[in-house]
C-alpha cells in the first residue's frame, strides 16, 4: 500500500520554505541605554563595564570607565550614585553595588599603576582652565585625549578644589586623590598653581591667548544665614571649617558644635569635629527624611554620636558668659518644585534652646557673579550658559558649581567632559551635537528567569568607635570574589551579553551568530518573538515589518 503524500513533510532542505512571508514584526538587534546609564552624570557605559568585571577583565572595564571619568577610585568612594537608585534590578530585589564596583576597578588601576595613554594625535590649538577642582580637571583630561594644548590657572598650590579642600580624608584618602589628578597631569597638561583670574580684565586677557577658555571655579562665597555676625569668633563657615581640619589646623574651635544645614557639607564637619573629640548637633530645617545629604553620610553620622535637631530653624543667636544659646523654633517644612526651592513655618509653642561654643553655617555656596561682571552675564545665582555650557562671551564656556545647582562632584565632572567636546568643536568650527533622546531598557524587557535572586554585596564599613580615633577611611573596598559576584547581578540592560539564547531558540533558524553580534535571516523569520522572550537583558525587541 502507498503511504499518502503529506504536503507539509519532505526530506528535503527546508531551505525553500521561505516563511518570513508569514510575518507582521521582525526582531531587531541594538544595544539601547540601560537606566543607570541615563541616570549617571557623567553618562558613562555602566552595563558594559559592570560585564567586563564579570568577566574578569578588570583593566577592560577600568578603560570602559575612564573614556568618561578619568576619576573612578574618587567617584566610587563619594559620588551620590543616582544610577543605583534607577537601577531596573531593585525590582527584583536589591539594586547593583555600581559605585563599590566603580571604586574596585579604580583601585585596581591605582595599584597596579595603570596610566592614561598619549593623545593619538597633537594639536597646535590651545585652550585655558581656569580651576583645579572636578570640572576644570575632567576637561583638562578630555581636551588633553584630543591632542589639544591645555594650560590649567589654579588660584591655589594644589589641585583638587573641593576634593581636597572640603571632602575629608574619611571619605577619600588624599592619596587616592593624587594619583588620580597625578595621571591626569602627566598627560601633559601644563599647570600655573597659584595663579589666580581675578577679574573679569584678566579673563579677557587669557581669552586673547587661547582658542578657547573654560571657566571652573566653582562657588566661592559662603551663603549668608540671617541673623548671625560672621565676623564674630564663634561662627566659621562650613567650607573655611573644612579647609582648616584638612590642612590639620583645628586651632581652639570650641568643644560643643552647632552645624546648621543638613547636606553633605553640614555631615562632612559634624562627622569631622566628632573626630576630633568634639560634641556635635545638627540643626537643619529639612526633617530627618528629607535631609539632601547621602543617606548613608546620615546614618553613619548618628553611629558616630552626632545629634540630629530635624525640622528646626534658628531665630536668634545670644552670646552670654557661659557661652552662645542660640533659640530655635521647630518648623513645618514644605519641598518646593525645583532644587533648593522650599517653604517654612514656624510651629506655635515649639521653642527651644541649644547650647554652644560654635556655630558652624552649612547652608552651601554663592557664585562670585561680581568677579565677571563686567565679562559674562549672570543667569540668576549662576553664569548664564546655554546647553552646550557656552557663556555670553565668545570662546567661554562654564562649568561646575559656577553653572549649576547640582552640587555633587560627579555632576561637575559630567560638566567638564560635556564643555571639552563643546570647546572641540568650537575650535574645529563645528556645532557640538545635542543629546539625542534615547531609549531606556525598562524592567519589563528583562527575562528575569535567568536573573536568580541573589543577595547584594555591600562593601565593609571601620566600626563606629575605631572611625573615631582617626581619619581613615569609613568604608572599605569591595574584595575581588565580592566584586565578581556582584557584577553578575547586573541585568546587562539594552546591552547584549552574546549569551546564544535566540540563536539556539529560534525555531526558523532565522538567527545567524556574527563575531560581534547576530543578523536576523528575514527570508525565514516568522516573526514569532521568541528570541525576544528569551533574550535576559531586552537588546532584541520586535518591531514593525514594513519592509514589504
Amino acid at each position: 500500500m502507498t503511504a499518502p503524500f503529506s504536503p507539509l513533510w519532505t526530506d528535503a532542505s527546508s531551505e525553500l520554505r521561505k516563511t518570513g512571508t508569514w510575518r507582521a514584526a521582525l526582531p531587531e538587534y541594538s544595544n539601547i541605554v540601560s537606566p543607570c546609564r541615563q541616570a549617571c552624570p557623567v553618562g558613562g557605559r555602566i552595563a558594559e563595564w559592570v560585564g567586563q568585571i564579570g568577566a574578569g577583565d578588570i583593566e577592560g572595564a577600568w578603560t570602559t570607565l575612564v573614556d568618561n571619568n578619568p576619576f573612578p577610585s574618587i567617584a566610587g568612594r563619594i559620588c551620590h550614585h543616582p544610577c543605583e537608585t534607577s537601577c531596573n534590578r531593585v525590582e527584583l530585589d536589591e539594586t547593583v553595588s555600581i559605585c563599590a564596583l566603580e571604586r574596585f576597578a579604580g583601585d585596581q588601576a591605582l595599584s597596579e599603576g595603570w596610566a592614561f595613554p598619549a593623545p593619538p594625535k597633537e594639536r597646535d590649538d590651545s585652550v585655558a582652565i581656569i580651576g583645579g577642582g572636578p570640572a576644570g580637571l575632567s576637561a583638562a583630561y578630555q581636551l588633553r585625549r584630543l591632542g589639544f594644548v591645555v594650560h590649567l590657572y589654579e588660584a591655589s598650590d594644589q589641585l583638587g578644589g573641593l576634593l581636597r579642600y572640603g571632602v575629608p580624608a574619611y571619605r577619600l584618602d588624599k592619596a587616592v586623590l593624587d594619583q588620580e589628578i597625578n595621571r591626569i597631569v602627566a598627560m601633559g597638561v601644563h599647570l600655573h598653581l597659584g595663579t589666580e583670574i581675578s577679574d573679569a580684565a584678566a579673563l579677557k586677557a587669557l581669552r586673547g591667548e587661547h582658542g578657547a577658555v573654560f571657566l571652573a571655579s566653582g562657588a566661592s562665597r559662603p551663603k549668608a544665614l540671617p541673623g548671625i555676625d560672621y565676623g564674630k569668633s564663634y561662627v566659621i563657615d562650613s567650607a573655611n571649617y573644612l579647609a582648616e581640619t584638612n590642612a590639620g589646623r583645628e586651632g581652639s574651635m570650641g568643644h560643643h558644635l552647632v552645624v546648621i544645614g543638613g547636606g553633605s557639607a553640614a555631615m562632612d564637619v559634624a562627622r569631622t569635629a566628632r573626630r576630633l573629640g568634639r560634641q556635635v548637633s545638627v540643626l537643619s530645617l529639612e526633617p530627618d527624611h528629607l535631609l539632601p545629604a547621602q543617606r548613608a553620610e546620615v546614618d553613619e553620622a548618628k553611629e558616630e554620636g552626632v545629634t540630629f535637631i530635624s525640622g528646626a530653624m534658628l531665630q536668634n543667636l545670644q552670646e552670654g558668659p557661659g557661652g552662645l544659646t542660640l533659640e530655635c523654633v521647630k518648623v513645618d517644612f514644605k519641598p518646593g518644585a525645583k532644587r533648593g526651592a522650599f517653604s517654612v513655618e514656624p510651629l506655635a509653642d515649639s521653642s527651644f534652646t541649644l547650647a554652644a561654643d560654635l556655630v558652624v553655617p552649612a547652608i552651601g555656596q554663592d557664585v562670585d557673579l561680581a568677579r565677571w561682571a563686567t565679562a559674562l552675564t549672570a543667569n540668576g545665582p549662576l553664569l548664564g550658559a546655554d546647553r552646550h555650557w557656552r557663556t555670553s562671551m565668545e570662546g567661554v564656556f562654564v562649568g561646575g558649581d559656577a553653572a549649576s545647582m547640582d552640587r555633587f562632584v560627579t555632576e561637575a565632572i559630567g560638566m567638564g567632559k560635556e564643555a571639552a567636546l563643546a570647546i572641540a568643536a568650537f575650535i574645529d568650527g563645528k556645532l557640538a551635537k545635542p543629546a539625542g533622546g534615547a531609549k531606556i531598557a525598562g524592567f519589563d524587557t528583562i527575562n528575569t528567569a535567568y536573573h536568580p535572586r541573589a543577595a547584594r554585596h555591600l562593601p565593609e564599613h571601620a566600626a563606629p568607635a575605631a572611625r573615631l580615633k582617626s581619619f581613615g577611611e569609613v568604608q572599605y573596598r569591595l574584595s575581588a570574589d565580592a566584586a565578581l559576584d556582584e557584577a553578575k547581578r547586573c541585568f546587562s540592560c539594552g546591552t547584549c551579553t552574546y549569551c546564544d539564547n535566540c540563536y539556539f531558540y529560534c525555531p526558523d533558524m532565522a538567527i545567524t551568530r556574527l563575531g560581534d553580534g547576530y543578523e536576523v535571516n528575514a527570508d525565514y523569520c516568522k516573526g514569532c518573538g521568541l528570541c525576544v522572550a528569551e533574550c535576559p537583558t531586552g537588546s532584541v525587541r520586535m518591531q514593525e515589518d514594513v519592509s514589504s
